[in-house]
């Protein structure tokens, strides 16, 4: 079995994915597999369809997720990569709590952007039984995403609400007596759908799939505009997010972004020097030839960290 050196020692999908284990949960997969040229089952990541069906398999499983689907064109999102985001979020909340990592439906998590998918939610639950919200802009993607969340009767662990004010992130979005343990946000990387298309085939590229005898999709993993891009890309909503942070800066204990790009990290930690922000932590993710970090904030010093830690009630 060849390990996976990159992925959070908690990450369920270390060394090769099972192809058999898959297929006996969902035996559809087996329409998609391929032998890749090392002879080893795969599936073609260029098929939209294919990844569906492969991230269903995945969730069905390993996380004991029943129902999974998304709309056409909606964000398909690797589920290795968003695990470890979990995982070094739970790590960050385990460190200033003893190094023990809270679980239970006492910590509740903000989830940014929850899209079509749902898939945060659904892996911080599965994993350490976290209650999440989720917020997006796109009716048509919380439609789904409910869906998924009925299907699985998840309905207790995890609520949706429609952020309705397209220019704002927060702002507008919370109740006044609502508390986070922790936020969530997967941002657009681009700054346009031209910029984001360049990416993708960047990325196709670079897995040696440009073959002009196939018709590949524009957009890896799919995806629509305010999943992939927006105004100013990625620094300028991560930026805006810091910003709006302020205004629950004694209600949320982490605020948490992935940023895709390092050479927007500069911007961001000026941004949060500005903000008043008392820690920040950037951890390094990487998943094969995809490098990612998580950035962190809190505008609680340590004491106060692990005095809203000491508040939530010892599990039984």
């Amino acid at each position: 079995m060849t390990q996976k050196p990159t992925l959070h020692p908690r990450n369920r999908h270390q060394g090769r994915y099972d192809f058999p284990s898959l297929i006996k949960a969902l035996p559809d997969l087996a329409r998609f597999t391929i032998t890749n040229p090392h002879g080893k089952p795969s599936i073609d990541f260029a098929n939209p369809e294919a990844v569906r069906v492969f991230n269903r398999a995945l969730l069905k499983a390993q996380y004991g997720i029943q129902h999974w689907d998304i709309p056409a064109d909606y964000l398909c999102p690797p589920i290795p990569g968003r695990a470890d985001y979990v995982h070094v979020a739970a790590d960050l909340l385990a460190d200033d709590n003893a190094g023990q990592i809270p679980k239970g439906a006492q910590v509740r998590a903000l989830d940014i952007g929850v899209g079509a998918n749902c898939i945060y939610p659904l892996l911080g639950h599965s994993d350490y039984r976290w209650r999440f919200l989720g917020s997006d802009i796109d009716p048509v993607a919380l439609a789904s995403a409910k869906a998924i969340v009925q299907a699985n009767r998840l309905d207790k662990a995890i609520t949706l609400r429609h952020q309705a004010h397209r220019g704002h992130i927060l702002s507008g979005l919370l109740q006044e007596d609502e508390r986070f343990d922790l936020t969530l946000c997967n941002p657009p990387f681009h700054a346009s759908r031209d910029e984001a298309t360049r990416g993708s085939q960047r990325k196709w590229k670079n897995l040696g799939k440009q073959d002009p005898k196939r018709k590949l999709p524009v957009l890896n993993f799919g995806g629509q505009n305010n999943e992939l891009w927006c105004e100013g890309g990625e620094i300028r909503f991560v930026t805006q997010l810091v910003g709006e942070s302020v205004q629950y800066a004694e209600r949320v204990l982490w605020f948490t972004s992935l940023v895709s790009k390092a050479s927007n990290l500069p911007g961001i930690e000026a941004a949060l020097k500005k903000a008043g922000a008392k820690a920040v932590r950037v951890t390094e993710m990487g998943q094969g030839q995809k490098q990612s970090r998580m950035a962190a904030w809190s505008f609680l010093d340590e004491a106060a960290r692990q005095a809203w830690h000491a508040r939530r009630k010892p599990q039984a």
